[in-house]
Parts: structure tokens; C-alpha cells; sequence
């Protein structure tokens, strides 16, 4: 199947669905002194209805996940988008800091469901040596909402009011269902018989170890990242918006560079990219003074992240199987959300007692070891290019994988 041929439409209603999520998240960061206002709550206050969206996100996602396997797959989709439009909408019109706490809530539960099933259902919609390319065109709409949406987001608000922002996500919301159910495909639930527990998927062979890598990796990006700005003043670096601009505009080269290979050597191009960011980690621990090393760390190492997600996705669809995929998923949203905040804790922890030039060093030795694990890990979870395994896992995750009784009553993969 040429690139050409791939579900367009489809494809990009779904990047939309992740641009609208991470709009609904994150909208609110940029707007707390205008919340805080509106709300008669202070601004810390006001800070925890992003925090109320995170945490329900973190926790809905496998339990919901669960809870909702035997639905169609569309149908799910478009009751989640329309939960979006429902609880933004409340947002919009709330005067109260109790209700809008409760709807941001709701709409963490949303999100938790919808990054579930997001990648998986880019997955089923094209063909196995298609996957790693749908998978980064949806993700796209992640780096685009942060490097675009958030900014135009906070304009607008500036502009005609933080309510019509929300107001305009929920219309977003209410559009992206008719196109959903315009150019999105239907997939069916699946039936109980063919229900693979939980803990079966999470024993499939790779699973667990492209789970551990993700928390490295998030672990060691975001202890350096929540604190880039202040480690660009550290360094003598005095325009430290510009740093974050250009870390974000390297993202977006990054995706469009791992989603042009990611079908071809989706092993080397990770192997690449954790290579790339621990170098980056390396060059700012070392050379940060210098201020065309601290820019050029800094473009490598956004190109290289921005690419991880996706091959991170991509080898977990292929480790689980596309029928596995919204459950294999949502353990990584989970494990996701949960590198996010051991990073964060651990830079704190390192600018508390060392000081911010110590920042890279605590990120690198979380890169390296992602970097060793997948460099041993070549049988299941990153079997490189045309070998045995990688054709084995492939025609694996092109099956359909039922759940088998075994004579001890346990259930088996086949």
C-alpha cells in the first residue's frame, strides 16, 4: 500500500481527536488568572483543574478500557467526543469552581479513554507495514496542539474570552463526530470468548519491556524538560522562550522524520533516537555555556523525542497485536502519565539539592539505560527489520488473538 493510499480522512479525524484532547487538558494552564477571576478562587486553586484533569486521565484509563472492550469500537469514539463537547461546554458557561472541577474531571475520564484506544484504532485501519506511519500522523496531533493550539488558544482567549475558547473546543468536539462518523471505519468490540484479561496482555512477550522503556524514557525527558527554561538561565542563555520555541519546533521535524522510516527500520530509527537524546543530555552537561551548543543540544534532542512516542506505540501495537491494542495502550497511557511525574519529581529534587546544572545528568542515565534495553531487547519487544522475529510478530499481530481455556482453566494466547 502506497503512502498515498493511506485512509487520509480518517487518519486525520483522529489527529484532530488527539489535538482536541490535548487543547481540553492543557487550555487551562495559559488561563488560570482569568479562571481564577471568574471562579472567585485563587490562582493555585484554579491550577487544580488541571491537575483534576490528569489524575482522572491516570486513572480512568485501564479500568475504562476495560470496562468498555465489548463495544464497538466507533460508537466509543464518538460517545467520548461528544463527552468532550458536553463537559468544555460546562466549562464554558460555569460559574461555579465545584461544577467546573466536576466537568474537568468528567473530561480526564474522556481523555483516559481516548488515549487508550487512539493508536489502536490507527493500527487496525491500515495495513501491517503501514502501522508505524498512521500511528505518527495521529500522534501529530499532539506536537501540533502544543506548539500551535496552545498559543492560538491563549490568543483567543485574550482576545473574546477565556469562555469562548472552551465554547470553541466544544464546537470542535460536536464537528469531529459527523466526521468521525463520515470517514472513520467501524471495528467491532470484542466478543467476551475472545476477551484477553489483563494480565494476559501484559505478560505477552515484549509488552513489559516496551512498558519499562517508556518510563525511562519519559522519566529521563521530563526531568529536563520541566525545568529546560530554568536551565537556559543557568547556562547564560537569557531568552529561554526562545530555547522552548525551538525545542517544540524540533518535535514537529522529528515526527515527520520517524514517520517517513518508522515502517522500514522501526529498531535502528529507536536505537537512533535514544542515541541522539542521551548525546543531547551529554553535550548540555558538559558544553551548555556555550550557547550554539545549548541550541543545537536542544534542536537534537526535541527532533529525537519527537519521534519516540510514536515508535514507542508502534512497537507495543506489534508486541501485543492490533486486537490487544486499546488494552496494551491504556497500560501505556498509565506508565506514560507515571514517567511524566517521576521526571518532574526527580529534576525538582536534583534543582533543589545540586542545582540546575545538574539537570542533564539526572536525565542521562535514564536515557542510556533505555537506550541498553532496547539494544538487548531483539527477540520480542524490538526485533530489528526483516528477521525472523520481526515476521513472526508481524503476522502475530495480523491475527486475531483469541483467549483459549486451558485444561488448568487458565487462559491462553494463541
Amino acid at each position: 500500500m502506497s503512502p498515498a493510499k493511506l485512509p487520509w480522512a480518517g487518519l486525520l479525524a483522529l489527529f484532530t481527536a488527539a489535538f482536541t484532547a490535548v487543547m481540553t487538558e492543557l487550555l487551562p494552564a495559559g488561563l488560570l488568572p482569568q479562571l481564577g477571576r471568574a471562579l472567585d478562587v485563587p490562582e493555585g486553586t484554579a491550577g487544580f483543574l488541571v491537575t483534576a484533569y490528569a489524575v482522572a486521565s491516570f486513572l480512568a484509563a485501564i479500568p475504562m478500557t476495560a470496562l468498555l472492550r465489548g463495544l464497538p469500537r466507533r460508537q466509543v469514539l464518538v460517545a467520548v467526543l461528544l463527552g468532550f463537547a458536553l463537559l468544555n461546554a460546562v466549562t464554558a458557561v460555569s460559574s461555579s469552581y465545584a461544577l467546573t472541577f466536576a466537568a474537568r474531571v468528567g473530561a480526564g475520564v474522556m481523555g483516559g479513554i481516548l488515549w487508550a484506544m487512539l493508536v489502536g484504532y490507527a493500527a487496525r485501519m491500515v495495513p501491517a507495514e503501514r502501522r508505524g506511519r498512521a500511528i505518527a500522523i495521529v500522534s501529530a496531533g499532539i506536537t501540533v496542539a502544543l506548539c500551535a493550539g496552545i498559543p492560538a488558544g491563549a490568543q483567543l482567549a485574550a482576545a473574546v474570552g477565556w469562555r469562548a475558547a472552551f465554547g470553541a473546543l466544544s464546537a470542535v468536539a460536536v464537528i469531529l463526530v459527523g466526521w468521525v462518523l463520515w470517514k472513520v471505519p467501524p471495528f467491532p468490540g470484542e466478543p467476551a470468548a475472545r476477551r484477553v484479561p489483563l494480565r494476559r496482555v501484559a505478560v505477552i512477550p515484549g509488552v513489559r519491556i516496551v512498558l519499562s522503556v517508556t518510563v525511562l524514557v519519559l522519566l529521563g525527558h521530563q526531568a529536563m524538560y520541566t525545568y529546560l527554561a530554568l536551565f537556559a538561565e543557568h547556562a547564560g542563555f537569557g531568552r529561554a522562550g526562545t530555547v522552548l520555541l525551538v525545542f517544540g519546533v524540533a518535535t514537529v521535524a522529528g515526527i515527520w522524520v520517524v514517520g517517513a522510516v518508522i515502517d522500514r527500520r522501526p529498531r535502528a530509527t529507536l536505537l537512533a533516537v535514544l542515541a541522539v537524546v542521551a548525546g543531547a543530555m551529554l553535550a548540555l552537561g558538559l558544553y551548555a555555556g556555550s550557547a550554539g551548543v545549548l541550541l543545537g543540544a536542544v534542536v537534537l534532542w526535541g527532533a529525537a523525542f519527537g519521534g519516540a512516542p510514536t515508535l514507542l506505540q508502534t512497537a507495543l501495537i506489534a508486541a501485543s497485536g492490533p486486537d490487544n491494542a486499546d488494552v496494551a495502550t491504556s497500560m501505556q497511557t498509565t506508565v506514560y502519565n507515571a514517567g511524566i511525574a517521576a521526571g518532574s519529581l526527580t529534576g525538582g529534587l536534583v534543582l533543589e539539592g545540586a542545582g540546575a546544572g545538574a539537570l542533564p545528568w539526572a536525565a542521562l542515565p535514564a536515557a542510556a539505560v533505555a537506550l541498553a534495553v532496547v539494544a538487548v531487547a531483539r527477540r520480542h519487544a524490538f526485533p530489528p527489520a526483516g528477521t525472523r522475529a520481526a515476521r513472526t510478530r508481524a503476522s502475530t499481530a495480523a491475527a486475531p488473538v483469541r483467549a483459549l481455556r486451558t485444561t488448568d482453566g487458565t487462559a491462553a494466547r494463541r
